[in-house]
C-alpha cells in the first residue's frame, strides 16, 4: 500500500491527460497523497479544478500563483515527495527533462526532486519510434527514473500499439510494487493460478471457446507475486503478459490443464482457480477443415475434465482451494451448491447479469462465498478485486 506517501503527479499536454483522475483515484484509494503540477498545455486537455476535486489541493501550474503573488516552490515539492509521477509525458517534455530546459513548473520541479521519478510516456507511435525520442528516454533512464511504456503491465496485450501511455490501474500497481510497504504475507508460499479460456478443437482451423481475457486471473497472479509467493501460473490461449518471476505454462485445452494442475497441485499450499474451463469438448476432431456442404451440422459433445472437483478430491488438509462461480441466474444458490461439490474453501462469485464486469473488462463486482457466509464487494478494478480475493485467501492460510 501506498498510505503516507507523497507522489508529485505532473500532467503534460497530451490527448490522454484525463486518464490522470484515474491515476490520482488510484493512488488516494492506495493511501497516497497527490499534489498535482500540471504544463500550460496540460490545461488545455483537462481542467485544473477537475484535478483540484480528487486531490483536495490546488492544482500547481505557474511559478507564483496568480491570486495573491504567493510563489510556488519547486525546491519544497522536491523536499516533500516521496515519489514523482509524469504522466502523460509527452515528447516534449521528454526532450525537455532529458537537456535540463527548465521553462515551467514541472520542468523545474523534476530537476529539484530528490524522490525516484517514474514517467509514462504518451505520443503517436511515429514520434515514440523517432530516433530522438528513443535517445531522450534512454538518457533519461541513465538519469536514474524509470520509463513506464505500453505493454509493460499484465492488463496490457502484446499487440497494443507502443507510444500509447501505459493503463492507469498498471501505473498505480507500478508505483505500489516500487514504494509501496514491503508485503510478504505469501512468503515461502506455493500457489497454484488458472486463468484465461481454454480452446477445444473441432477442426485445424475451429474450436470450442468462450470470451475470457485472463485478465482476472493475470491480477491474481501478480498480486500472489508480490506478496512473495511462488507462483505457478497455467494460463489459456492469452496475449497477456505476466512478471518474470512468476512460473507461466500455456496451454491450449481442458486436457492440458488439467494435466497442469495436477502436477502443480501436488507441492501448492493453495490454488485459485479464475480460469474459464470449457466444460464439453467434441467427441472427434476432424484431421481436415470441415467444408460447408450441408444445411446443419451436427457435432456430438462429451464432458471435459472438471478440474475443480478434482483437486477438490486431492485437497490435504493444509492446502486450500479457491473457485470461481460465473453465474447468469441463481447465482448465490448455486455458488453454494458449488461450493460444496468441489470441497472448496471459498467461492469468488460473480454474475454476467451486472454491466461492464467479467469477461473483457477491466473491472469486476464479486462475491465471496464460504461456510462462514457471504461477503459482497463493491465493483472495482480487477487489480483492486484480485487483492481482496488475496487477503481472503491469507486469513484461510
Amino acid at each position: 500500500m501506498l498510505k503516507g506517501k507523497h507522489i508529485v503527479l505532473g500532467i503534460t499536454g497530451s490527448i490522454a491527460a484525463y486518464k490522470a483522475c484515474l491515476i490520482i483515484r488510484g493512488l488516494i484509494k492506495r493511501g497516497a497523497e497527490v499534489q498535482v503540477v500540471i504544463t500550460p498545455a496540460g490545461k488545455e486537455f483537462i481542467t485544473p479544478i477537475t484535478l483540484s476535486a480528487l486531490t483536495h489541493k490546488p492544482v500547481i501550474s505557474e511559478f507564483f500563483s496568480q491570486r495573491d503573488g504567493t510563489w510556488n516552490s519547486h525546491v519544497d515539492l522536491g523536499l516533500w515527495a516521496d515519489a514523482m509521477l509524469i504522466a502523460p509525458c509527452t515528447a516534449s517534455t521528454l526532450g525537455k527533462m532529458a537537456n535540463g530546459i527548465a521553462d515551467n513548473m514541472l520542468i523545474t520541479t523534476y530537476l529539484s526532486m530528490k524522490a525516484p521519478v517514474f514517467i509514462a510516456p504518451a505520443m503517436d507511435l511515429d514520434m515514440y519510434k523517432h530516433p530522438t525520442t528513443q535517445a531522450n528516454m534512454e538518457r533519461l533512464k541513465s538519469f536514474g527514473n524509470t520509463i513506464i511504456e505500453a505493454g509493460s503491465g499484465f492488463l496490457a496485450s502484446g499487440l497494443e500499439g507502443k507510444g500509447r501511455m501505459e493503463e492507469p490501474e498498471v501505473i498505480v500497481d507500478f508505483l505500489d510494487k516500487a514504494l509501496g510497504d514491503e508485503d510478504n504475507s505469501l512468503k515461502n508460499r506455493k500457489i497454484l493460478i488458472t486463468a484465461g479460456p481454454t480452446y477445444e478443437k473441432i477442426d485445424p482451423v475451429r474450436f470450442i471457446g468462450n470470451y475470457s481475457s485472463g485478465k482476472m486471473g493475470f491480477a491474481i497472479a501478480e498480486e500472489c507475486y508480490r506478496r512473495g509467493a511462488e507462483v505457478t501460473l497455467i494460463a489459456g490461449p492469452v496475449s497477456m503478459k505476466c512478471s518474470e518471476g512468476i512460473k507461466r505454462i500455456n496451454i491450449e485445452s481442458c486436457e492440458e490443464m488439467y494435466q497442469a494442475s495436477l502436477e502443480a497441485f501436488k507441492t501448492a499450499d493453495a490454488a485459485i482457480l479464475s480460469a474459464a474451463v470449457a466444460d464439453f469438448r467434441p467427441a472427434e476432431i476432424a484431421d481436415n477443415k470441415i467444408k460447408r456442404e450441408k444445411d446443419d451440422l451436427v457435432i456430438t459433445l462429451k464432458p471435459t475434465h472438471d478440474i475443480a472437483a478434482a483437486l477438490g478430491k486431492l485437497k490435504q488438509p493444509n492446502q486450500r482451494l479457491v473457485c470461481f462461480a460465473l453465474e447468469t441466474n441463481n447465482e448465490e444458490t448455486n455458488a453454494e451448491k458449488k461450493l460444496k461439490k468441489k470441497n472448496a474453501d471459498f467461492i469468488v462469485l460473480n454474475s454476467t447479469r451486472i454491466p461492464g464486469t467479467t469477461f473483457g473488462t477491466d473491472e469486476n463486482k464479486i462475491a465471496i462465498i464460504s461456510k462462514e457466509g457471504k461477503k459482497d464487494y463493491a465493483k472495482k478494478p480487477k487489480t483492486e478485486v484480485a487483492r481482496d480475493i488475496v487477503d481472503e485467501l491469507v486469513s484461510r492460510l
